[in-house]
């Protein structure tokens, strides 16, 4: 997903500016870029759920709940959705557009008359001793059960046994069978994925740091390539294993714009690739990540330890135009010629900066959108569509919209496309004619070379909302079988025999078995989670729904579940408030519930944001803190390498079947997969 940096038109869309109306609702206030909220006291009762951009009418796709992403489609002729309100009090909704097209959340403020849950009258205090547990559904009677986060172990008499909780623990207790030694067989439904942006990561080539001429801007590197590569990676894979991670999603390596774009919504700061989302060419990578000898270096030393490697790939669109690649392969049109060319933007034009009362956004100035010839060097008419020269306008659906008006790739084409005609001028792509090769052909096959030649274990797809489910599924199809074909020539480098792994961002997906899971994907990301776990922060048995409704439902589907990402928040500045007890919580709340979890950089270690300037998003994707490991941070992280090591010992954790008890003086769960088990317990907050 990317952020909106208004880049070549400096335009917003109509569904991030329009005026949202609902007729039980006071008018939306805008929240940020493309979001919007209003509250309002209902009573009970129930009201038809229809909202109106400007004169558009929209509804939800999907039977209503609260706190839970709702998609939104036209109203047409279908019938209103009713949404029922069992108690009456204020709520609140709040629409994102940001992903093109709408979702909404509602939520409950105030309530006038109280649920009456269990959870939220079993919040325990511990006093600081020892606490008897029933154990008997989960261990034999005179079996010797452990807690893995002390090392203490008791044997269970009478169905029960008492365990005095680790005092860095945040009272928690890891119980398991005294004799588990090891860690299990991996299993993507236990699965502990940790997502980095590469190039913030580490550094450990500094002579790639400025590949293609890409430059700091001497200000705050919000938007420039910081040094982070594959290298720094490799290094680091000691750190991972320690977390108990066993997969690495990296930022998509693959060759990027070699030039900037304007950053934010005030061209405050010049916004290169760095985060890998701007493809320039699908078939090498990127200088700044590092070259191929790196790659292969880091997929043997990851598999070594373990640890499978995701790719972040993209297929609904490519890079932006920059002034850098626009001079280099020979597209475009400029309103300057001549002498006056050379005067405003130099020889090489990616060194321009803007001048006294310009900002990053004015290159856009100079350069002659409508120019049908110029244009037509560039992808090419059979490959993307975009309001630029005479290529066909995008659309407003999911499948056919400019995302962030970047050149939408017409995937669905069936008409053979020939290579993007810049190619032609870039003499280093591994691109090669591929005869009645459509568009979705070149893509998938470029991709799956990645993974028949290195062995990349799985895909993260980019903005699959956006992306028809055909080329989805060829993806994967291919995919599949180019991980088999390198398995089966390098033997002793595969971690295992799984077959290849995808997952997928489809903005606002939540846990529900959607028909994605037919066209390629293991796991959807869950949006869900994110605030259902800050909800949890204070009491963390108010978690015990959300788990057990994913436990339940998650014996027959997976899905990735995250508390901080780049395209929302960082969870340790937004939602814990930069507190280290709550950052701990949100270990447990993460690392303990069903399904694949993703570990998104830093989340162990209290990152801070970043400088951030007038796009939002920025500071989500600031460097990581080595330097605060062996400081006040230290406990933090070594509270998540615990459960990261736990959560790797035993597949019941994420695959298993849940049983809760909510008692006076403690919260617990049980998990059982196959022969694995352990229980959870939680003895509350300190007194």
């Amino acid at each position: 997903m990317k952020t909106l940096p208004l880049s070549l038109l400096m335009l917003l869309s109509p569904l991030a500016t329009a005026s949202w109306t609902q007729e039980s609702f006071p008018a939306f206030t805008a929240i940020g870029d493309g979001q919007f909220t209003s509250s309002a006291k209902l009573a009970k009762g129930q009201l038809p759920l229809r909202l109106y951009q400007d004169r558009q009418c929209w509804q939800p796709t999907e039977p209503i709940k609260l706190n839970q992403t709702l998609s939104l489609q036209p109203c047409g002729d279908k019938p209103a959705v009713n949404w029922r309100q069992f108690r009456a009090g204020e709520y609140q909704l709040r629409i994102d557009t940001r992903s093109g097209t709408p979702t909404l959340q509602l939520s409950v403020k105030n309530l006038t008359e109280p649920l009456n849950t269990v959870v939220s009258q079993t919040c325990p205090r511990w006093d600081g001793k020892p606490v008897t547990i029933n154990v008997g559904n989960s261990f034999a009677e005179g079996e010797t059960v452990r807690d893995f986060y002390s090392g203490q172990t008791a044997t269970v008499k009478q169905g029960k046994i008492s365990l005095q909780p680790a005092a860095t623990g945040g009272g928690l207790l890891l119980l398991e069978p005294a004799f588990t030694e090891k860690n299990a067989v991996f299993n993507w439904h236990n699965a502990t994925i940790y997502f980095v942006l590469t190039d913030r990561f580490s550094n450990g080539d500094p002579t790639n740091d400025h590949s293609y001429g890409r430059r700091s801007d001497g200000q705050q590197e919000m938007g420039t390539f910081h040094g982070g590569d594959l290298a720094g990676l490799t290094q680091k894979l000691d750190y991972l294993q320690q977390l108990g991670v066993n997969a690495l999603w990296i930022s998509s390596p693959l060759e990027q714009i070699h030039g900037w774009i304007g950053g934010g919504t005030k061209g405050d700061f010049p916004h290169y690739a760095y985060h890998g989302y701007y493809t320039l060419d699908w078939t090498r990578l990127d200088a700044n990540m590092g070259n191929e000898q790196d790659l292969r270096t880091l997929v043997e030393q990851a598999h070594k330890r373990g640890i499978r490697l995701l790719f972040d790939v993209v297929v609904n669109h490519a890079g932006y135009a920059t002034l850098a690649d626009m001079q280099d392969y020979q597209f475009g049109a400029l309103y300057l010629q001549g002498a006056e060319r050379e005067k405003v933007l130099g020889k090489h034009w990616g060194d321009w900066q803007p001048a006294a009362g310009q900002n990053w956004h004015s290159f856009n100035d100079y350069i002659n959108f409508s120019d049908p010839t110029g244009w037509s060097q560039w992808w090419g008419k059979n490959w993307i569509r975009t309001d630029i020269g005479d290529y066909d306008s995008p659309g407003y659906d999911d499948l056919t919209m400019s995302l962030a008006f970047l050149p939408d790739m017409k995937t669905e084409a069936s008409a053979p496309s020939g290579l993007p005609l810049f190619y032609r001028h870039k003499s280093d792509s591994g691109a090669r004619e591929i005869p009645g090769a459509t568009p979705r052909d070149y893509l998938t096959h470029w991709l799956s070379q990645w993974v028949r030649e290195y062995g990349i274990d799985g895909f993260r797809v980019d903005t699959a909302k956006h992306v028809d489910k055909a080329t989805l599924a060829q993806l994967k199809q291919q995919a599949v079988t180019a991980l088999a074909q390198w398995k089966a020539q390098h033997p002793e480098q595969a971690v295992d025999n799984a077959p290849f792994w995808m997952t997928g961002e489809a903005w606002g997906h939540g846990v529900m078995q959607s028909d994605y899971y037919q066209h390629g994907f293991d796991a959807m990301i869950n949006f869900d989670f994110q605030e259902q776990a800050a909800q949890a922060l204070s009491c963390y048995s108010a978690i015990d729904s959300t788990y057990q409704l994913m436990a339940d439902k998650l014996q027959s589907f997976n899905v990735l579940s995250y508390i901080s990402s780049h395209d929302t928040r960082l969870f340790f500045e937004h939602d814990a408030g930069q507190s280290l007890f709550l950052q701990q919580r949100a270990a447990d709340l993460l690392l303990l519930a069903p399904g694949a979890v993703q570990i998104y950089y830093g989340d162990e270690s209290g990152r801070p944001f970043g400088p951030t300037g007038s796009d939002p998003l920025q500071g989500t994707r600031s460097d990581m803190n080595w330097n605060e490991l062996q400081g006040t941070k230290a406990a933090l992280l070594q509270h998540w390498q615990k459960l990261g090591a736990f959560r790797a010992r035993h597949p019941a954790v994420g695959a298993g079947v849940q049983q809760s008890q909510l008692q006076t003086n403690y919260y617990a769960f049980s998990r059982q997969y196959e022969n694995d088990r352990v229980m959870v317990v939680w003895v509350g907050d300190s007194q």
